[in-house]
């Protein structure tokens, strides 16, 4: 369950499918989500907070018509208002139009996963943003018991946006934990993306954030070439890995109706997530959501995607190459499969050797544009020229 709520985007109606079909009854669901609920908090101080907390009840509510076949004692319509009327009484500051226009610059999905003191700072800080005409703005928090700072960065949708901020990140040496992604109806990009801590004291924390805003800043203004910068600094710290986690890479299209869903597992790091996006990006793929989530040494990210026209990546080769590009060991694989078939079966010969050996006659062209032929291997051990002809 947990991973479900952590890794799978619960708006989508076939993840809620899915998960029905494993939990089967309320009752079982209402035990996992005890056990689950137990099992975070009893993993260590910090584990637990209130974004889990609120993707679990989304899960929860998300869950229970489907398994009582449409019956919810509080239905997803219902769950939405009353968490914009609850926004609303928190949130006095404004007047009640622009507090209006605001709730409705957000997607249903955001009001259900988000918990409300993060809607609040969220709303202060776009006005603010908004008001002092910043075309990307970032505000820093630090959450002291999960020991990592957190950036909410504001800024025009783009489609290689989270690879910049990723990229960025990495150059400064963080470590992304967690993200939460958000699209607004007016096309504005609300991140939330967690980084570990490298220094105690919040302002020294502060200072690096900043550093990270003016790098972003750079790359979208096309004054700074990211690549060579995660280059240098990936370089300059070593690689030091004291555990070994095999990296997996799953590609599917029956989790989702609407996206193709990637599912990259490996060992956490910095920059790992700059280099999945920026992977993904160059294959002109949309990333519609991502979901960030970091177990122990393992981190799992999961991307919703889709072509350019927005549809699913449905040629099977195509997905084959995606695979690939992500994971070279998929490549090696792939090799490793054929020559072991070749080893079970000694029919099978190589084709390029059959080729050179048979003889055979291929048409060539001239520099004219008239085919002549030439022979291969007919006459053992003599030689053969070519005619030349006069063409008139």
């Amino acid at each position: 369950m947990s991973t479900v709520a952590q890794s799978r985007d619960l708006s989508d109606r076939k993840t809620i499918e899915n998960f029905a079909a494993v939990v089967q009854s309320v009752e079982q669901m209402k035990l996992l989500t005890i056990l689950t609920t137990a099992d975070i908090r009893g993993v260590g101080p910090g584990v637990w907070n209130g974004w889990k907390a609120q993707l679990l009840r989304t899960l929860y509510y998300e869950t229970e018509p489907v398994l009582t076949g449409g019956f919810s004692e509080v239905n997803r319509a219902q769950r939405i208002a009353v968490a914009q009327a609850e926004f609303r009484a928190a949130f006095t500051e404004w007047p009640e139009q622009e507090l209006n226009a605001y709730i409705a610059r957000h997607y249903p999905a955001y009001w259900l996963k988000v918990e409300l003191p993060r809607k609040i700072r969220h709303a202060r800080f776009l006005r603010a943003s908004e008001q002092a005409g910043h075309k990307l703005a970032i505000n820093v928090g630090f959450d002291e018991a999960r020991g990592v700072t957190e950036l909410t960065i504001l800024a025009t949708d783009h489609p290689w946006l989270l690879s910049i901020i990723a990229g960025a990140c990495a150059s400064a040496g963080a470590n992304i934990v967690d993200a939460q992604i958000y699209t607004t109806t007016d096309g504005r990009a609300l991140d939330t993306i967690a980084i570990s801590r490298e220094y105690d004291r919040d302002e020294d924390e502060g200072r690096r954030a900043t550093r990270i805003g003016e790098m972003i800043e750079q790359v979208l203004e096309g004054k700074l070439r990211l690549p060579e910068v995660v280059a240098r600094a990936t370089a300059s710290r070593g690689k030091v890995r004291p555990f070994v986690v095999e990296p997996e890479v799953i590609i599917n299209n029956q989790w989702s109706d609407r996206y193709t869903v990637i599912e990259v597992s490996g060992l956490d790091r910095p920059g790992l997530l700059y280099q999945l996006t920026t992977a993904i990006s160059k294959l002109n793929l949309n990333i519609a959501s991502a979901h960030v989530a970091t177990f122990g040494e393992r981190a799992r990210d999961v991307f919703y995607v889709t072509d350019l026209l927005g549809a699913q990546i449905k040629r099977a080769d195509a997905a084959g190459r995606d695979q690939e590009r992500a994971d070279p060991s998929a490549r090696q694989r792939r090799r490793r499969r054929r020559s072991r078939r070749r080893d079970r079966d000694p029919s099978r010969t190589d084709h390029a050797a059959d080729h050179d050996a048979a003889p055979q006659s291929r048409r060539c062209h001239s520099r004219h544009g008239r085919p002549d032929v030439r022979h291969r291997g007919a006459l053992p051990g003599r030689r053969h020229r070519r005619r030349r002809r006069r063409w008139p």
